[in-house]
């Protein structure tokens, strides 16, 4: 059945007529990158660097929305007062799908995390993608599990009964969740990643919004990133975190446009009833999570349903995130060539108004987003080449535009954080030194390095080569040894 209607309701598999003014919305931004580029080439004056004012003028625009957006956010909303039972809807069951792959130095922790939540939830399944470590023996000594049969669900856990373990062939993610989506029998099914660890009352916070919200379909968590205790580590979690934080006020932002897409699934909330009827996740996009989004929205767009797809502020969660170079340019690799495959296959989507705001506003804008970091880089080869032939006067210009710039970036970015943390009552990590650091030297450093992982995806995008591989662990083993 859910293979039946994957097949139906995928636009990779089942293409859709691309009407004119998409496919024109998709050409501005090369059409305008080559325009702009030329410019170096017969310009002297500051002009010649005018796709690196393009650049900045796009992002602060961007930034300029965000703002707006989350003004409200400035003042905590009044708590609700508390319905009498009668009233109250029966909270939904939730069942949590940590899909594995050879993640026995970290499977005790998540586990313990998910089953001491406030809220513990109704079945714990891990879905164990082809591994060949200690996982089983990981299992058995942890919680007593016997190691079941190639495609089968083991019997609840001796010492945790809400646990079972169902042992597949290796397929990737997608297909570990696909198959014990098919295994499950509750109302709401929450994925968590093996290096992820919630929060105590995240598992609640999610219940709560989709017992709240019954349009709701699709709900992602809140991530912090944990990188480790070095200081090359650390250096990695600052610029890590405060790019998280702009990340998620800028979901919030979307939101409030009903244009939703970046469900993050390291943790993220879905109603079973809607992902089996869209189909499931696609086991041959990079990026799984974010591609069932479209899906969604498209299917109730087509079937005038009004589903809702949430960033829930009060469901946090930890995640183990790159700390070396090349760990963090496969992981933006795989990132952004997910987003290229899931921008290409719903391209008719673009300027689309029969998917209302999504597809007026959130997908053109995504498609000028296909070639930003380009945009960033070729700017600063640009700036590079204008100091080595020694064209002092536009550089002076050139540089206090980007002056002014940081200076944006950096009041936004401090007063940003006091919404984020009135919003999710995170203060974790979030200090204002750092981020003054952090804000000054982005631009030169790690803004260079998330751009060249984005060219990267652009590889991994028009090769077709890429696929589910596990991130080699630095924090969350720290804290599974200690535990």
């Amino acid at each position: 059945m859910m293979l039946h209607a994957f097949e139906v309701q995928s636009p990779r598999l089942s293409p859709r007529r691309v009407p004119l003014a998409s496919r024109l919305i998709g050409l501005i931004a090369p059409l305008l990158f080559l325009a702009l580029t030329a410019q170096t080439f017969y310009r002297t004056s500051v002009a010649g660097w005018a796709v690196g004012i393009v650049y900045i003028l796009y992002d602060t625009a961007l930034l300029v929305f965000t703002a707006w957006a989350i003004w409200p956010l400035r003042h905590p909303a009044p708590s609700r007062p508390t319905a009498p039972a009668s009233e109250s809807r029966q909270p939904p069951t939730l069942a949590v799908i940590v899909a594995a792959h050879n993640e026995a130095p970290v499977l005790g922790v998540t586990i313990d995390t998910l089953a001491q939540q406030s809220d513990p939830p109704d079945l714990i399944l891990l879905a164990d993608d082809g591994s060949s470590d200690d996982s089983a023996a990981t299992l058995k000594r942890l919680y007593g599990l016997d190691t079941p049969a190639l495609g089968e669900i083991s019997p609840p856990a001796p010492g945790l009964p809400s646990l079972r373990w169902l042992r597949l062939p290796r397929g990737g993610k997608a297909r570990a969740l696909n198959a014990a989506i098919l295994h499950l029998d509750s109302e709401i099914v929450l994925t968590v990643d093996a290096d992820t660890l919630l929060a105590p009352g995240a598992l609640a916070a999610m219940r709560s919004a989709f017992t709240a919200e019954p349009e709701l379909v699709a709900a992602t968590g809140v991530l912090a990133p944990i990188c480790g205790k070095s200081l090359k580590e650390r250096l990695f979690q600052w610029f890590q975190s405060y790019e998280y934080v702009r990340n998620f006020l800028s979901r919030y932002a979307w939101m409030g446009q009903n244009g939703l897409l970046l469900i993050s699934g390291a943790f993220a909330g879905f109603r079973r009833r809607a992902l089996i009827e869209v189909g499931g996740f696609d086991p041959d996009c990079m990026v799984e999570d974010y591609e069932v989004i479209h899906r969604l929205h498209r299917h109730a767009a087509n079937t005038g349903q009004d589903w809702r797809v949430r960033v829930v502020g009060a469901a946090l969660a930890s995640t183990d995130a790159p700390a070396s170079v090349m760990a963090f340019l496969r992981q933006r690799r795989r990132w952004f060539g997910g987003f290229l495959q899931t921008q290409h296959w719903n391209r008719d989507m673009v300027g689309n108004a029969h998917f209302g705001r999504l597809g007026t506003r959130m997908l053109p804008v995504k498609a000028l987003d296909t070639l930003q970091p380009i945009y960033g880089l070729t700017a600063f080869a640009i700036l590079l080449w204008l100091l080595a032939t020694g064209r002092l006067y536009p550089i002076l210009i050139i540089l206090a535009i980007m002056v002014a710039k940081i200076l944006i970036d950096l009041t936004f970015h401090l007063w940003s954080i006091g919404i984020y943390k009135r919003w999710t009552g995170q203060h974790d990590g979030l200090r204002l030194g750092p981020a003054l650091l952090v804000s000054i030297a982005e631009p030169f450093c790690f803004q260079l390095l998330r751009h060249a992982g984005a060219v990267w995806g652009w590889i991994a995008f028009l090769s077709g080569r890429e696929n589910w591989v596990r991130q080699q662990r630095t924090a969350i083993t720290g804290i599974a040894k200690n535990a």
